[in-house]
């Protein structure tokens, strides 16, 4: 089974998180933020990974460390989950959409952290979370999963349908890249034969 659990705890948030890469979609969530558990049970579900996250975060002051510490502890559980990841697809690529919106999200599970993210949200706020902090959520992500990813808005004017349309379609690429490559289940996909 590819599962981690990670224990983050710094002044500003203390973060349990376990994954399994080969679950069922199955997600307990408390974040302190109605939004974020939200997006992360989503995340849960598309993906078909199981995840379980607690975070007793600085909440008082805004989300920002919540959402930045949660993703940096989801990207070293993928990363470390992964192993040498040997037998995936690798890649994965979608356009998908909610009602209006539309974003396109392509990730490589490559060993290099990079994210281009252009999806500029209307609305300052969803609920009480400040919505750049999903453009903060990504960039702790792939800051620790090292794995290239690619967002952007195509279309839409509801923020919170872009937020998850977003979040779908990051789950869904996930789930692609992860999966067994039945062709090639004993190689590490690279031509350098290390990801």
């Amino acid at each position: 089974m590819r599962e981690y659990t990670v224990e983050r705890k710094t002044k500003e948030t203390d973060i349990r998180l376990s994954l399994n890469i080969d679950g069922r979609g199955r997600a307990d969530v408390n974040t302190g933020c109605g939004f974020l558990d939200h997006m992360l049970e989503l995340f849960s579900h598309h993906s078909k990974f199981d995840l379980s996250v607690y975070c007793k975060g600085d909440t008082h002051v805004d989300y920002h460390h919540t959402a930045e510490d949660i993703a940096i502890a989801l990207g070293e559980a993928v990363n470390k989950a992964l192993g040498d990841r040997k037998g995936i697809n690798r890649y994965a690529d979608i356009h998908l959409v909610m009602d209006e919106a539309l974003v396109l999200c392509a990730l490589d599970i490559s060993g290099r952290a990079y994210l281009s993210y252009d999806a500029e949200i209307p609305a300052q706020k969803i609920g009480d979370f400040d919505s750049e902090l999903i453009e903060e959520f990504f960039c702790g992500f792939v800051r620790t999963s090292n794995i290239t990813l690619h967002l952007k808005k195509l279309d839409g004017r509801n923020s919170h349908h872009i937020a998850e349309a977003l979040f779908k379609a990051f789950a869904r690429c996930m789930r692609k890249a992860v999966a067994p490559d039945v062709d090639f289940i004993d190689e590490i996909p690279s031509s350098k034969g290390v990801l």
